[in-house]
């Protein structure tokens, strides 16, 4: 007799690890089935099909061995929507939505300001999100990595916005003039923020590219250079938006006070209490 969804459950939570170790089996059986979360708590009665307990076998052997679910699924939620990921890009944050949220915001009250630039832009998750929000949103995506590049041309044509978004490989803002647009009215950057040597000592690190991940020796390299190099880009009034890791506020505040002087700089908490968003608008 086969196994069902019920009894398949728990020992699919006791072979992961984690602290949401239910919600990531039913997400895994809702991936292998092809079928809703809610689906699989709603039919704990059903017996899978060989081939299907084969692919939960896979995904497990791979998750044992330090995959992380977003890889091993191939696909992960941001903002509501859906990304496909691979190994060359960052996994999606909930923290990140923070940033997007700014974005909006900015761009709702400001109707005629309709050229983005997202740096670092990884699987596409704010780029996309943004386009997909404001109809008329021009975006121009920047990533140094070719394969991150092409997750994020991908996740673009998977939501019809590839007409609307514009890829570039480029170190920072390291672009030619003659592009489509030069100089942007909003700029949003989720760039690599951990010390290199933080970052050694984190379960992240050897789990997803340290080229997504590694800010240098305080973290702040890139944001840095994305500071200094920003003024030549924006236009005015301009929105930037920087993700940041939780001690560094303050320093990304004096670097945009000694790089937009007349700028207003703010620093936005995550749901945790935490800096996580430096906000520049001049």
């Amino acid at each position: 007799m086969s196994p069902t969804l019920g009894g398949l459950l728990p020992e699919i939570v006791s072979r992961l690890q984690g602290e949401t170790t239910t919600l990531d089996a039913q997400v895994l059986l809702a991936h292998i089935l092809e079928r809703p979360r809610s689906w699989i708590a709603a039919h704990p009665e059903i017996e899978p099909e060989p081939v299907q307990l084969a692919a939960l076998q896979e995904a497990l052997h791979k998750l044992e061995a330090g995959a992380p679910l977003p890889y091993v699924l191939g696909h992960w939620e941001f903002f509501g929507l859906d990304f496909d990921l691979t190994p060359a890009v960052l996994i999606p944050r909930p923290e990140t939505e923070l940033l997007v949220e700014r974005a909006l915001s900015w761009l709702t009250a400001h109707p005629s300001r309709r050229r983005a630039v997202d740096v670092g832009a990884g699987s596409g998750c704010i780029a996309v999100t943004l386009a997909k929000h404001i109809p008329d949103l021009q975006v121009t995506a920047t990533d140094i990595s070719g394969e991150a590049l092409e997750v994020a041309r991908r996740n673009a044509g998977k939501h019809g916005l590839a007409n609307r978004i514009q890829f570039i490989q480029a170190d920072l803002l390291d672009f030619p003039a003659d592009i489509r647009y030069s100089t942007f009215d909003l700029l949003t950057a989720n760039l690599p923020y951990i010390p290199t040597r933080t970052l050694h000592g984190l379960a992240v690190f050897n789990r997803e590219p340290s080229l997504a991940l590694d800010g240098g020796a305080d973290g702040l390299s890139l944001v840095r250079r994305l500071i200094e190099a920003a003024p030549g880009r924006l236009s005015r009034p301009a929105l930037a938006l920087l993700e940041i890791e939780a001690a560094q506020g303050e320093k990304v505040r004096a670097l945009a006070a000694h790089a937009f002087p007349e700028s207003k700089t703010q620093i936005h908490q995550d749901l945790a209490g935490r800096d996580r968003l430096v906000e520049i608008q001049f």
